[in-house]
């Protein structure tokens, strides 16, 4: 729990003048004995010693640590790298995982946690960072500024851009009114120091309004739009008339990709799935094609020929097919995802010239399925000179280009564990090494005939007016790229 308190300034007993008693905030803990030990002060420039309160650079960023918009006040702050900072030290930290999957902001409670939302760069700038909905308004500051005020800040301007935008406030907004908030930003920041953020005020200046009905919307209107004028005209623009085949035939490829992050305990911190419906049709005639899903899909975009009034009240796929292959969707899936594999990897060192690494990989899907094309990577020191190896199955290398153990597996049966154990020897230096970060352990893997979402077709019916007979044929598949599926060790 983090609490606010003063420091005690003494008199200089030299004959100097007393120093001027440090108001600025402490965080630090409760103690066992009810004492508070002390963590961090904010408030003070650590080198001049005189008060300031200002932000270098102000930045709105989403859930994966994209910048949507950036400000910059002072010069000399590290701008280049506050995404890749941000993405490491709060994305990716332990620490944030409840807050992300609760959804909830930081507060004092949860400092004790240490998931305090100010965060010190190795450059000693200072970042400060507050959740709204699935946006973060990201603080960076070169002084030791009071931590407070900028917390105040950043809720006020998220209560004033609602305001605008009828109470609206996430990553759809922030991207369809950036011109408002930018001109929002020049007036409530004047050279990095805040100024004024009341809402009454703010609109007898700026008398712009903000657009809730965001860009996603308006596409998706003019879609439905588009479609209800297809089905009143009759109008086709992807399909002629007069195609004829002799065998009729439908073909559905649900295509997956899955990301993840694990932490070295096998807790998921990060699991997500993009998706395709690929079509291929060789149909006769001008058909309909009704493709009913068993799993509701919120995140996904479609060809122009569906049919999205349609799809929005029944959640049917309706359509009326190009000739041949075409991509009929995209989806994306973050929850509810059952991940292929779990792996846990032992790294030992054995003096500054061995090191023993252990490590164990197992599959969690059916066992009468399997993944092909296996690769695993170990990440190993730089200064490796060569490993030997012990497997249960497939075959392993050192690979120096990709600084790793590159383990091989042709077939991963279901419900399966395997396990590679290596000797790494180390080239010895006479100077001491710099600490190895220790990357993450990565796997890329293809999946034929499932995927981990669970998405599938529970019916795909055709309809045609001369009623031919249809072969209809559904598979799914799955795969995972390199840096795709990592494993923290």
């Amino acid at each position: 729990m983090a609490v606010e308190g003063k420091d005690d300034s003494r008199p200089d007993t030299s004959g100097g003048l007393a120093e001027e008693p440090d108001t600025s905030p402490v965080y630090g803990h409760f103690t066992p004995h009810g004492g508070v030990e002390p963590a961090f002060r904010l408030g003070k420039n650590a080198l001049t010693g005189k008060k300031s309160s200002n932000i270098g650079a102000l930045y709105f960023m989403n859930g994966r640590g994209d910048i949507l918009i950036q400000r910059l006040y002072r010069d000399g702050i590290d701008y280049k790298n506050v995404a890749t900072h941000f993405r490491t030290l709060v994305l990716n930290s332990d620490a944030s995982l409840y807050s992300r999957r609760h959804d909830v902001e930081m507060n004092a409670d949860e400092m004790s946690q240490g998931m305090a939302p100010i965060k010190i760069l190795a450059n000693g700038e200072a970042m400060l960072y507050y959740k709204a909905a699935d946006v973060y308004l990201v603080a960076i500051t070169k002084c030791n500024a009071n931590s407070m005020m900028i917390f105040q800040f950043l809720s006020q301007l998220v209560l004033l851009i609602r305001s605008y935008c009828n109470g609206q406030f996430h990553e759809e907004v922030v991207k369809g009114n950036f011109v408002l908030i930018y001109e929002l930003l020049d007036d409530t920041l004047d050279y990095g120091y805040p100024q004024l953020t009341d809402p009454a005020i703010a609109k007898s200046l700026i008398y712009q309004k903000g657009l809730w009905s965001t860009e996603k919307a308006k596409r998706k209107k003019a879609a439905e739009a588009q479609s209800s004028t297809l089905q009143v005209t009759g109008a086709v623009g992807w399909r002629k008339d007069g195609i004829k085949y002799k065998k009729n035939e439908v073909y559905l490829d649900i295509v997956e990709r899955v990301s993840a992050l694990m932490s070295a305990q096998g807790n998921v911190l990060r699991s997500d799935v993009r998706g395709k419906l690929v079509m291929k049709t060789f149909l006769t005639g001008m058909p309909e094609i009704k493709i009913g899903l068993n799993r509701r899909v919120d995140d996904a975009t479609f060809h122009p020929c569906v049919n999205l009034g349609r799809y929005n009240a029944e959640k049917v796929i309706s359509f009326i097919p190009p000739d041949g292959e075409f991509e009929l969707g995209k989806y994306r899936v973050t929850e509810g995802i059952e991940l292929p594999f779990k792996a846990t990897a032992l790294l030992t060192e054995q003096g500054r010239t061995r090191m023993d690494v252990t490590v164990k990989v197992r599959s969690s899907f059916d066992a009468k399925l399997s993944s092909v094309n296996n690769i695993i990577l170990i990440p190993v020191p730089p200064q490796t000179a060569r490993a030997q190896f012990q497997l249960s199955i497939g075959k392993a290398k050192y690979d120096p280009k990709r600084g790793a153990l590159v383990w091989k597996i042709k077939k991963f049966g279901g419900f399966l564990e395997h396990t590679l154990a290596a000797t790494v020897e180390l080239i010895s230096t006479a100077k001491e090494r710099n600490a190895w970060s220790r990357p993450p352990l990565s796997l890329s893997f293809q999946m034929p005939m499932q995927n981990v979402s669970g998405i599938g077709a529970e019916y795909i019916t055709v309809w045609e007016k001369n009623g031919y007979k249809v072969h209809k044929f559904a598979r799914k598949s799955c795969k995972s790229l390199d840096g795709d599926y990592q494993i923290r060790m």
